[in-house]
């Protein structure tokens, strides 16, 4: 027979043992709702990450204040301001001595360089440097400029287009040189080529000019060693300061043009 202080004991651990049962219960019930918060925190965050990666990538193409704000954004190249090169080829002709000189110093000569940026006319001094305006004549003549490009762009300490070299690497030149001229021209005072100068390029060595030039679009100091032969008018000069605004490809001030300048025709006629 059970006695009273068996069956107390027995009601206690039954008692135990439902607790037990209970909280087993409630740990497995809570193990399961965090498992599911779990899985749908993780379905939430999967598609914020979806949602924000959307966003910036269309943020990228069509926000064009966040590709600007961007660290790796790759600087948009400035706008080509020029048309296309006219069909032709560079003619490779060289000369092994200058022209014989044959221009009328007592006549006004311009040249016009029909470019791909637009027209730039040149009044020629030929009265005071006959042998540079007479070997451009003999070389506009042989259409030695035709489809040439400019091939540098200065934008710092000197501003100047160069053109006349027909390889476009800048040591290009007809086979022969001329001689330096009217280095004491009025224009240049004080080291200075004033804009709308047109004067030809040289090795550093005098005499050494052959048919590389440059047209300054800007005041520019330098050292009276460079044969001023022109003047550009004043449309041209609007072309030279198209070309410039579009700068240079190196972004040091000096380095090939952005602009395609080439120059499709060069003429030089008597008036």
């Amino acid at each position: 027979m059970v006695t009273q202080e068996q069956r107390r004991r027995q009601l206690a651990r039954e008692k135990f043992l439902r607790q037990q049962q209970r909280r087993t219960e409630t740990r497995r019930k809570a193990k399961m709702r965090n498992s599911v918060i779990a899985s749908v925190l993780g379905v939430v965050v999967v598609g914020s990450l979806a949602l924000y990666t959307t966003g910036t990538l269309k943020g990228d193409g069509d926000d064009k204040s966040n590709a600007s704000k961007s660290v790796d954004a790759t600087p948009t190249p400035p706008k080509d301001p020029c048309d296309k090169p006219a069909e032709g080829k560079v003619e490779t002709q060289t000369w092994k001595k200058e022209p014989a000189l044959k221009i009328d110093k007592s006549a006004k000569y311009t040249m016009k360089l029909a470019t791909t940026c637009g027209d730039i006319d040149v009044a020629l001094k030929a009265s005071a440097a006959p042998h540079t305006a007479n070997s451009f004549e003999f070389l506009a003549g042989k259409g030695y400029f035709d489809h040439t490009k400019c091939h540098r762009l200065t934008t710092n300490g000197i501003y100047v287009l160069q053109c006349g070299d027909p390889t476009g690497s800048g040591s290009g030149g007809p086979g022969y040189t001329i001689p330096d001229e009217n280095l004491k021209d009025k224009s240049l005072k004080n080291n200075l080529y004033p804009a709308g100068t047109v004067a030809m390029a040289n090795t550093g060595q005098p005499h050494s000019g052959g048919s590389q030039f440059f047209l300054v679009y800007q005041d520019s100091q330098l050292p009276p060693s460079y044969t001023p032969f022109g003047t550009v008018s004043e449309a041209g000069m609007a072309v030279l300061k198209k070309i410039a605004a579009a700068g240079e490809n190196t972004g040091a001030g000096d380095g090939a043009p952005n602009a395609t300048v080439v120059i499709d025709k060069a003429t030089v006629t008597k008036s």
